[in-house]
C-alpha cells in the first residue's frame, strides 16, 4: 500500500521509492520541452509547393544550366589559385546531389498534398453527381406522374368532339321527333 514519506510530503510506493505527483485529470498537462522546432505543417507545404512549382519551369533549367556553364568555365579557365573545383568536378557533383536530395522530398510533398485536395475534390464530386441522380430520378418520377394525370384530364379537344357528338345525336332527335306547331308551344 502506499504511505506518504513524512519527510518530503511525497507518496512512496510498497517499494518505498517515491512516485511523481499525480497529474489532475480535470486540468491540461503542461506542455512539454522539445528537443525539435516546431513548425507549422500548412505554411511548410505551401513553402514545398512554391518550391515544386518552380522547379518544373524553364526558368529554372535555364538557371540551372546557367551556374553549371559558369562553374565548369571558372574551374577550367581561371587561374589555377583560384579553380576550386579541379576537373572531375567533384564538388559540382557534391552540389547536384546535394540539391536533387532536397528537390525530391520537396516535389513528394507537394504531389502529396496535391493528391489529399484531388481526393477532397472527388468526394465533393460524387456528392455532388449523387444528388443530381437523385434529383433527376424524382423528378422523373414527378413528370410520369403527371402524364398519368394527364390522361385522366378532359383537354379541350376531346371536350369539342363530346359536344359535337352530342349536337349530332340532339339533331338526330329533332328530325326523329313529330314537328310541333307554333301553337303547342
Amino acid at each position: 500500500m502506499a504511505a506518504e514519506d513524512r519527510t518530503k510530503g511525497t507518496p512512496t510506493g510498497a517499494s518505498g521509492i517515491a512516485r511523481p505527483p499525480r497529474s489532475r485529470l480535470d486540468q491540461p498537462k503542461a506542455p512539454r520541452r522539445r528537443l525539435l522546432p516546431e513548425y507549422d505543417p500548412e505554411t511548410f507545404g505551401r513553402f514545398s509547393e512554391r518550391i515544386a512549382r518552380f522547379l518544373g519551369t524553364w526558368r529554372f533549367i535555364s538557371w540551372m544550366t546557367l551556374v553549371i556553364i559558369v562553374w565548369v568555365l571558372w574551374n577550367i579557365f581561371a587561374p589555377t589559385a583560384w579553380r576550386y573545383d579541379q576537373y572531375p568536378f567533384i564538388f559540382l557533383t557534391l552540389m547536384l546531389s546535394l540539391q536533387a536530395s532536397y528537390a525530391a522530398p520537396l516535389i513528394l510533398l507537394a504531389q502529396n498534398r496535391q493528391a489529399d485536395r484531388d481526393r477532397v475534390t472527388y468526394e465533393q464530386d460524387r456528392k455532388q453527381n449523387e444528388r443530381s441522380i437523385a434529383d433527376t430520378e424524382y423528378l422523373t418520377r414527378e413528370i410520369a406522374a403527371l402524364r398519368m394525370g394527364l390522361g385522366e384530364v378532359a383537354t379541350r379537344d376531346w371536350i369539342r368532339s363530346e359536344l359535337e357528338d352530342l349536337m349530332r345525336d340532339l339533331g338526330g332527335r329533332h328530325a326523329l321527333l313529330p314537328a310541333e306547331s307554333d301553337e303547342d308551344r
